[in-house]
């Protein structure tokens, strides 16, 4: 066998046989002999500091415990780590024993096929796994990701959230007494364009002169939100009985699937099901453009990092707009 010399790289021969570490600082990992195929990626794996699984041991339920404890997960906000969860728990149940290195992009565009009666989940399986894959790339067991490029799911080819027309909001806004939860999260949703998750975390505290200050959960971008005219008079009137906006009937801050079961309720009544919490977010920012606001104008409300983000969610009002204003100019003048 030819020499090899690499840093903390040692040799033993023992019985007959030999042995290959990494060693470094008294840690000794066992390496595949320098003429084997993957010696030099054990190798790195082993110089980054972590321990090579063995062959055998490069399944889907050994990624995913490596996936929860990497700063991938630890970083998430707690609500997506919840919608995680469910596919996480499903991959396991799923794939299991299966290594990862054999999916191809095939099975992933199955595995969602078979789950598109449940929209959410079956595009949760093509976003999770991607990451769960990037997770398997960084440990060295693949080179490539199956996942990535894979497209989502849409509601008979429509965009799954979509603004709420007015007469809708106005029936909603009839139906869900003030100050009940329903209600304050429709008031916050529309006045605010924030994400429900944000919503629920705004505090009684935040507010500054007349605005509030945000820092949005999944972007952690930090923003001040000034309030419109209807959602300032109806703070003002509203009793302060707990830390958060949103609060149950104990006080506590309400959690994410308490609010929506409360909103369901509301939606049911009015029967505006075939419109979801997030698509206030979506009414918002039609609003905005509705009453001219530019897209930076537009970003500084929802918070948006592109443009092309803004466009999806004012894109339809705006061009109404303008099509309106072109079309007046085809009027004869008096």
């Amino acid at each position: 066998m030819k020499k090899v010399d690499l840093p903390h790289l040692r040799h033993k021969r023992a019985k007959g046989k030999d042995y290959w570490y990494f060693e470094r600082m008294g840690e000794r990992i066992a390496l595949p002999p320098p003429d084997a195929p993957d010696f030099l990626e054990q190798y790195q794996i082993a110089k980054r500091g972590h321990r090579p699984a063995p062959l055998q041991g490069r399944t889907f339920k050994r990624l995913i415990a490596e996936y929860r404890a990497s700063p991938r997960w630890t970083r998430l906000a707690p609500r997506t780590r919840k919608d995680y969860e469910k596919v996480l728990d499903w991959a396991e149940a799923t794939f299991g024993d299966l290594s990862p290195a054999k999916m191809e992009r095939r099975h992933v565009i199955r595995a969602q096929a078979e789950n598109a009666e449940r929209l959410r989940f079956a595009n949760y399986i093509v976003q999770v796994l991607s990451v769960l894959f990037e997770q398997a790339i960084d440990l060295g067991w693949i080179t490539h990701n199956p996942a990535k490029g894979i497209r989502l799911l849409k509601s008979e080819g429509e965009d799954l959230h979509k603004p709420w027309p007015v007469d809708t909001v106005e029936a909603y806004t009839a139906a869900a007494a003030f100050g009940t939860p329903a209600r304050t999260i429709l008031e916050l949703a529309i006045g605010t364009g924030q994400r429900i998750g944000d919503l629920l975390k705004m505090r009684w505290d935040a507010i500054e002169g007349d605005g509030i200050a945000v820092r949005q959960g999944k972007t952690k971008t930090a923003l001040w939100i000034p309030f419109t005219p209807r959602l300032k008079a109806y703070l003002d009137a509203l009793p302060r009985r707990a830390l958060t906006i949103v609060a149950g009937a104990d006080g506590r801050p309400m959690q994410y699937f308490a609010a929506a079961k409360a909103v369901m309720v509301v939606r049911k009544a009015v029967g505006a099901e075939a419109y979801t919490i997030h698509g206030w977010r979506y009414t918002a920012a039609a609003e905005l453009a509705a009453a001219g606001a530019s897209d930076e104008e537009v970003q500084a409300i929802t918070g948006h990092k592109s443009r092309a983000m803004v466009v999806k969610y004012a894109g339809a009002q705006r061009q109404r707009t303008h099509a309106a204003a072109a079309q007046a100019k085809r009027e004869p003048k008096a």
